[in-house]
């Protein structure tokens, strides 16, 4: 009878292949065998925190106390998201009532296309609305003021007539083709500014051209607005 011969392990040796305890983890010779640390739990991890605008509420809040009133505010930049919003509440208020609408226009600066979007809403609203100017108003944004059927300025309003900067890119004929789309859109700009006023569209256009800027006098003598805002006094409310 053939036995199996058997090795004993010793301690500090890895045993080889078919001796017990095979397989075994590496082993530094000089150090005893122990096993792995325990691997610590992992931290919960910690909620995410939302830091919510405290004035969100408030802002929106007020809107809707000046839109209640009808007063619409308009400041800025008037780009094409602007003026999508811009025309939403003046059609909302034409259509909730015949009070008339005050438009209330701070430091506004506007993009050619979005001006004649929102002199267009202007033309056919069926309500009186009252335009009136704070800080600088500039560019096509004058448009914006001359189609309001009532104008004012606060005393601290500038009015600068300008040309809008406009870079065009692509082939020539593309090119020209929007070159014409631009002075079609600056005739029908300055044809409502010289209809307001009472002044040659060629004149106006060279006023924008050699950047005019105008004082709160100047501009009622030039017929952009038509009075100057002053406090009412106690009893008495300022025309609409």
């Amino acid at each position: 009878m053939t036995y199996g011969a058997a090795r004993a392990h010793l301690p500090e040796i890895p045993p080889r292949p078919a001796e017990p305890g095979w397989p075994a983890s590496p082993h530094t010779p000089g150090w005893p065998a122990t096993s792995p640390p325990a691997r610590p739990d992992p931290w919960p991890a910690s909620p995410v925190r939302v830091w919510l605008d405290p004035l969100a509420d408030w802002q929106a809040s007020l809107y809707q106390r000046l839109l209640d009133r009808r007063i619409v505010l308009a400041s800025g930049i008037l780009d094409d998201e602007a003026a999508a919003r811009l025309s939403a509440q003046l059609l909302t208020l034409d259509a909730e009532g015949d009070e008339p609408i005050r438009l209330e226009l701070q430091n506004l600066r506007a993009e050619l296309p979005a001006a004649l979007t929102v002199m267009g809403i202007l033309d056919v609203v069926r309500v009186r609305v009252h335009g009136c100017v704070s800080g600088e108003i500039s560019g096509p944004a004058l448009g914006v003021l001359s189609a309001c059927a009532r104008r004012t300025g606060y005393p601290n309003a500038t009015f600068t007539l300008a040309e809008p900067r406009l870079e065009f890119g692509g082939t020539v004929t593309a090119v020209t083709a929007r070159q014409q789309q631009v002075t079609r859109m600056l005739d029908t700009l300055y044809y409502k500014m010289a209809e307001v006023t009472g002044r040659e569209v060629d004149e106006i256009r060279e006023a924008a051209r050699r950047r005019s800027s105008l004082s709160m006098a100047q501009a009622i003598g030039y017929g952009l607005i038509q009075a100057q805002e002053t406090t009412p006094r106690p009893g008495t409310e300022s025309p609409r």
